[in-house]
């Protein structure tokens, strides 16, 4: 295994080239801190498991994040910020599709959230449910005599979702519900979906009706390994007495660690799957897929970052292995060049969804919204 300063992207790519790239990252609490927070959910806390070595012992190993909110970190990196959903400016070009919905002013260009920031990404119903080239009709009636109707007035366009599936080739088997794929067809859909927003093939996407599933090309992983747990209080005041939880002390659990390391696959076998030939994805759309991975990566390891409130670190060391391939530091991605070279046409696809729709308020059943009478018996 030969160790170089820098991998060799074109040979990764080759017919012949590696099953996979792995970059391991070794991670620590910035300000030389010494505990961090993992992720935990109440009534479960963090997650710590015994870890099996080759020497035959078991060390505990406390998962910080799991590779679905690693892929939100790395999504997070392609914005300006994690409130401004506006595309960073080296990725300027890459395609993504945009929900928005009525302004004030009756404007139709408010963003609701985009393929970048909807934890479905394209398959998101904020999308699929979605108009293209939506046209507002206005109150009429329809028919004749009694059977005249009046029709409210209503917004009319193609539907993202039948637009996907015309795009697809897909066959309907049962209305709205079951599909039929020819093999060819995942040729289209790869393409499709490239064309509209490559991010949604980086990280996996799943079309539940249509029952297309498309897997992760990038997994990530975050763990602290040689765990221990570390408990304290807090404790939240209400001096006004204007709420019911009074002044609770509640237990707050963080985490130290012999080492905190991150590690990111590619998947460069399941790239090399997205085209042949003619068919599919061409080299330079699958060497897009690689370098936008090997971007977010780079991004997410250049400089602190903040998982959660106290989980705040930074990197100490790379180190990437692909085949015989080893380096100490990740590539060097020109990743404007790269996306430039696909000569994307698409841009941003707008898909409107009406706010009246969108923002409809539920009705809540009176038995769930029933507030429980006072019996006179004092709180423990």
């Amino acid at each position: 295994m030969s160790q170089t300063s820098e991998l060799n992207l074109e040979k990764l790519l080759e017919p012949t080239g590696p099953a996979c790239l792995i970059v391991t990252a070794k991670l620590a609490p910035v300000a030389d801190m010494d505990r961090f927070q993992p992720a935990g959910f109440p009534e479960v806390g963090h997650v710590i498991y015994k870890a099996p070595r080759k020497d035959g012992r078991a060390e505990d190993v406390c998962i910080i994040d799991s590779p679905a909110s690693m892929a939100n970190h790395l999504e997070t990196v392609c914005c300006q910020s994690a409130t401004d959903p506006a595309l960073h400016t080296e990725l300027e070009g890459l395609p993504y599709v945009s929900c928005v919905t009525d302004r004030d002013d009756g404007k139709r260009d408010r963003v609701v959230c985009t393929t970048l920031t909807e934890g479905h990404r394209i398959a998101s119903d904020y999308f699929l449910d979605g108009m293209l080239d939506a046209v507002c009709k206005e109150e009429s009636e329809q028919g004749q005599g009694k059977k005249k109707k009046k029709v409210e007035a209503h917004w009319e366009g193609e539907a993202f979702r039948a637009r996907l599936r015309k795009e697809f080739g897909l066959q309907e088997i049962e209305k709205d519900k079951r599909y039929f794929l020819y093999p060819d067809n995942w040729w289209t859909i790869y393409a499709t979906i490239f064309r509209y927003d490559p991010n949604s093939l980086v990280h996996g996407v799943l079309f539940a009706r249509e029952q297309i599933k498309i897997s992760r090309i990038l997994t990530a992983h975050l763990e602290a390994i040689g765990a221990a747990r570390v408990g304290r209080s807090g404790v939240k005041f209400d001096r006004l007495g204007k709420t019911t939880s009074g002044q609770p002390i509640f237990n707050v659990d963080e985490e130290t660690a012999r080492e905190i390391r991150a590690t990111f696959i590619v998947d460069l076998a399941l790239l090399h799957s997205y085209g042949r030939g003619e068919s599919g994805l061409n080299a330079l759309q699958k060497r897009l897929l690689l370098d936008l991975a090997i971007w977010k990566i780079g991004r997410l390891l250049g400089q602190p970052f903040r998982y959660r409130t106290q989980c705040h670190l930074e990197c100490e060391s790379v180190l990437c292995t692909a085949g015989e391939q080893t380096a100490t530091k990740l590539p060097t991605i020109a990743i404007k060049e790269s996306i430039a070279r696909c000569e994307f046409k698409t841009g941003v696809t707008q898909v409107y969804y009406p706010a009246a729709k969108l923002f409809k308020v539920a009705e809540i059943d009176a038995t769930e919204a029933k507030v429980p009478e006072d019996d006179g018996s004092e709180a423990e």
